[in-house]
């Protein structure tokens, strides 16, 4: 379902060194083009949660209703100086917003999430 790149594999790796710590990945409305991903490091799953990534290394978690819009998702790292941080990219995506924060795509239903605003 995802793709994750080395680097970016690394770098999470090295943030959950608790044996407990997972990597939860979720999709909320609003951003320029209409959803935006978010990622946080937690300890704690949620009834609504499903494992979509797990091994040795690193375990990925995501909610129901994020599921769809992860197909085609690829997690990557840039340690460039002006952005550094992780990069989600989705080949499936229609649209993204000149921030790169935001995507929109054809077919899916409107999330009934939290809205977040992408600044410039």
């Amino acid at each position: 379902m995802i793709a994750i790149t080395d680097k970016a594999r690394e770098i999470l790796k090295r943030n959950c060194e608790d044996k407990d710590s997972f990597v939860r990945i979720s999709v909320t409305s609003g951003g320029c083009s209409g959803m935006t991903y978010n990622a946080e490091i937690d300890s704690t799953r949620r009834d609504n949660e499903k494992i979509l990534l797990s091994d040795e290394e690193i375990t990925i978690v995501s909610d129901d209703e994020s599921l769809p819009f992860l197909e085609g998702l690829s997690i990557d790292y840039s340690d460039d100086l002006i952005s550094a941080g992780f990069r989600f990219n989705n080949n499936n995506n229609e649209n993204s917003c000149g921030c790169g924060a935001s995507f929109s795509l054809t077919g899916f239903p409107e999330l009934k999430t939290s809205e977040v605003v992408c600044e410039s």
